[in-house]
């Protein structure tokens, strides 16, 4: 039951967001190719390789619903095959031949080689951390997670303009979302260190640090993040 909950709490933001992203590049680009649904699966294969090496492969014990709620819920909502293979079928009925098979192509080779980056990526920073006596710092995990952060920051700065919604209610959405990510970064961080023996009785100070250091990182690359796509955003609205 933990696990449904898990899923279903993850596919709710994974499902908003894809809608929010996918009608951002829409708008953005136009509906002449199915870019949004290309957007939402190239972003999704490169988080699922990243994180399928993050939080499977590490094997933290107690964080099953953990996993769940993102590789399963968050992801499996923020990307569809299913859409893909309508808007290609709309297409070779509409006898849009050569942009079906583009379609088709780029789809699977761009959702192929971003997972396999992402793959790479996870295996280069999980698991990596410096260690000394009586403690860790779980450096690897920390910059996984500011990589999640900057590709939050980044695409939200640049398609929430291009989406019919109030500023209040734009708001809104990206202070949840960046409070939803720092607080499940976080948990990550400790998880990982809790499941390596740093309990919180015997190392406070070392659980506080790291949260700090991976809550304070974050905070810093999403702000970047968007800072570096508000000169893109102006130039297109111009």
């Amino acid at each position: 039951m933990n696990q449904l909950f898990a899923v279903a709490l993850g596919g709710s933001f994974g499902a908003v967001l894809r809608f929010l992203v996918s009608t951002g590049v829409y708008h953005w680009l136009g509906r002449g190719f199915p870019y949004g649904t290309l957007v939402v699966n190239v972003l999704g294969s490169f988080l699922l390789g990243l994180l399928t090496e993050a939080l499977v492969l590490n094997r933290i014990a107690f964080a099953l619903d953990y996993r769940a709620a993102i590789l399963v819920g968050f992801i499996g909502a923020f990307t569809t095959f299913s859409t893909f293979s309508l808007e290609t079928v709309y297409l070779l009925e509409q006898n849009q031949f050569s942009k079906a098979a583009l379609n088709i192509a780029v789809n699977v080779v761009a959702c192929l080689l971003a997972i396999w980056l992402g793959l790479l990526c996870g295996k280069a920073l999980a698991g990596k951390a410096i260690v000394w006596a009586g403690g860790i710092f779980p450096y690897g995990i920390i910059i996984v997670n500011v990589l999640g952060a900057l590709l939050i920051s980044s695409v939200s700065s640049l398609l929430l303009l291009k989406v019919p919604m109030a500023i209040e209610q734009q708001l809104t959405l990206v202070i949840v979302m960046a409070f939803a990510y720092l607080g499940l970064s976080g948990l990550y961080v400790l998880l990982h260190l809790l499941e390596h023996g740093y309990s919180y009785s015997t190392h406070e100070r070392l659980l506080m640090f790291s949260f700090a250091a991976n809550t304070f990182a974050c905070l810093l690359v999403m702000w970047l993040g968007w800072l570096a796509v508000k000169p893109l955003t102006n130039f297109c609205n111009s």
